[in-house]
């Protein structure tokens, strides 16, 4: 469930397949980022790891660790 609930809540905040939504709280992450990096967003970055995720959802071996943290939490948490 978190695996498909990630994405969307990325989505929702303006990070999507198309790009950063104009007006969206991912813009003004970007901005406040690009600002911060004297114009650009660094690689790496949280805005930049979001908006791959918004625009092409988790790689594989993202969802492999992902699952395995969350069972692990879960796990712990039960």
């Amino acid at each position: 469930v978190a695996l498909v609930g990630i994405p969307v809540c990325i989505g929702a905040l303006g990070f999507t397949g198309a790009g950063i939504a104009a007006g969206s709280v991912a813009a003004k992450m970007m901005s406040a980022a690009a600002i911060a990096n004297g114009g650009g967003v660094a690689a790496g970055s949280t805005v930049a790891v979001l908006q791959s995720v918004g625009a092409a959802g988790f790689s594989l071996g993202a969802k492999i660790g992902l699952t395995s943290v969350l069972g692990s939490a879960g796990a712990g948490i039960g």
